[in-house]
């Protein structure tokens, strides 16, 4: 086991990144490869990725990091949740994927809450009637393409699609199917309540089987000789193999996680309550990850970058936001640039910005817009506490917080609890290394935890008034849903 090696993919909304792993969970720093791309708007809320662009950027990243690397024993693949593929009977793309951010679902989703018991959805499958998951996405996709549904074969994700053109094998793991919105937890198939609901049969989705697929299909294999042997498992959903890679396996480490967008998320055993406001999604059959996301996070500090003519180096762009006092802005933000999910779920939500003055400056409106970030985290931070175990850690990672030292103060004067920053630069990219690595018989050592940041006790009471003024603007402008 000492010689053994894995590869681990991860294919994130903004880029796709592969990297070889050894039997210890170590990256081997010559072994890495990224590519990057950006998601398409639409005026009208869509938010779409290419599935062959997609394709290619996780074939560019394994060449960059298989060239002249060692035999590979097994693969594992973190994939974003959410993001709904249709394909036609010879298996090529309908439709662009639609991610998590995309909101043209949103008037779907309402039709499926004025027809569903959503709190008796909430407690089978673990979501909300959202635009985020499938039964709203399909409903949408039928009225809006309704040749493109009918055409439809096949119903799945990109990493369903990557696992079928590289091995030819169709199946879906149980971490992902959770992260649809139609798996029943207590059964772990498919729930017919939902199918209906989204008007497609159980047939056009993909098997649930944790299996892996025995080896990759010929043009592949010549590609990449050093995966002539490796097992590929299917995908598991980013945010599980983000709390294992940041050793946040169980109920007394919460996983904070700042990247495209932001999430808490815990792992506890089952069965798990879903508490109203957050998710109940799968890390594997025996264990529920149970959380909150936000559909902002790094991508509003890109927006104000772009928008509002901010600095493009990250050192001026962190001084200037680091000058302005915390909540001294006089602004109040709604960060809803995608809409709602967590806690509100909210899909139609949008964001908001109030105090503006002559004075008012880009830094200050990129600081008020950080922080209004941080207080929706702290809202699912409220309702996730109390699931986890007395004193439990929250351990930090992603890529948006390890460029800001400032941000990272702010969210931990905002919780008012110390962040233990993850040493792990890509804790999904790790946990995926880890599962592939578990699934083989291998255990590695857990991982050191990183520096910690303490929350100051002014700053956290500056936070928690500037927190109810976002409350009150919340309730004028969104206002939440009736229970």
């Amino acid at each position: 086991m000492g010689s053994m090696h894995v590869l681990a993919i991860d294919v994130g909304t903004s880029s796709a990144r592969a990297a070889v792993f050894d039997a210890a969970g170590r990256p081997l720093c010559d072994r890495r490869g990224q590519v990057q791309y950006e998601p398409r708007t639409t005026p009208d809320g869509g938010v779409e990725l290419d599935a062959d662009l997609l394709l290619d950027a996780v074939a560019q990243a394994i060449d960059r990091c298989l060239a002249d690397a060692p035999a590979i024993d097994a693969v594992g693949i973190s994939a974003f949740w959410h993001g709904l593929l249709a394909l036609d009977a010879d298996m090529r793309p309908l439709i662009p994927v639609l991610t998590w951010a995309d909101t043209r679902a949103a008037g779907a989703a309402a039709e499926l809450r004025d027809a569903l018991d959503e709190d008796a959805v909430r407690v089978r499958v673990g979501a909300a009637l959202h635009a985020s998951y499938f039964p709203a996405k399909l409903r949408w996709l039928h009225a809006a393409d309704p040749g493109a549904f009918a055409r439809a074969r096949r119903i799945a994700g990109f990493p369903e699609y990557l696992l079928w053109r590289l091995t030819g094998e169709w199946r879906t793991s149980v971490s992902m199917a959770s992260g649809t919105g139609l798996l029943a937890h207590a059964t772990l198939a498919w729930d017919p309540e939902l199918l209906g609901a989204a008007g497609i049969e159980p047939e056009r989705l993909p098997p649930i089987e944790d299996a892996a697929a025995p080896g990759l299909l010929a043009p592949w294999a010549s590609r990449w000789p050093a995966l002539a042997r490796a097992r590929w498992f299917p995908a598991w959903g980013d945010g599980a193999c983000g709390n294992v890679g940041s050793g946040c396996a169980g109920p007394d480490r919460i996983a904070l996680n700042v990247g495209t967008s932001a999430a808490l998320r815990l792992v506890a055993p089952e069965p798990a309550d879903t508490p109203k406001g957050l998710w109940r999604y799968r890390l594997d059959a025996g264990r529920s990850l149970v959380g909150g996301a936000t559909s902002e996070g790094g991508n509003v500090v890109a927006w104000s970058r772009r928008e509002l003519a901010l600095p493009g180096d990250d050192a001026a762009l962190e001084r200037a936001v680091a000058a302005v006092p915390p909540a001294g802005h006089g602004l109040v933000a709604l960060p809803f640039l995608a809409g709602e999910r967590s806690p509100g779920w909210r899909d139609d939500a949008r964001g908001a910005l109030t105090g503006v003055h002559l004075d008012t400056t880009a830094a200050e409106i990129a600081r008020a817009l950080m922080e209004a970030v941080a207080y929706r985290l702290a809202l699912i931070h409220e309702r996730l506490a109390p699931l986890a175990a007395p004193g439990h850690a929250v351990v930090a990672s992603g890529g948006a917080l390890l460029r800001s030292a400032t941000w990272t103060g702010i969210i931990a004067d905002t919780l008012g609890v110390p962040l233990s920053i993850s040493p792990e630069e890509e804790a999904s990219s790790r946990g995926a290394a880890l599962l592939t690595l578990a699934r083989r018989g291998v255990e590695p050592p857990p991982a050191a935890d990183g520096p910690a940041v303490p929350p100051d006790p002014r700053r956290h009471e500056v936070y928690r008034r500037a927190l109810e003024r976002q409350r009150r603007l919340y309730e004028i402008v969104v206002a939440p849903r009736p229970s």
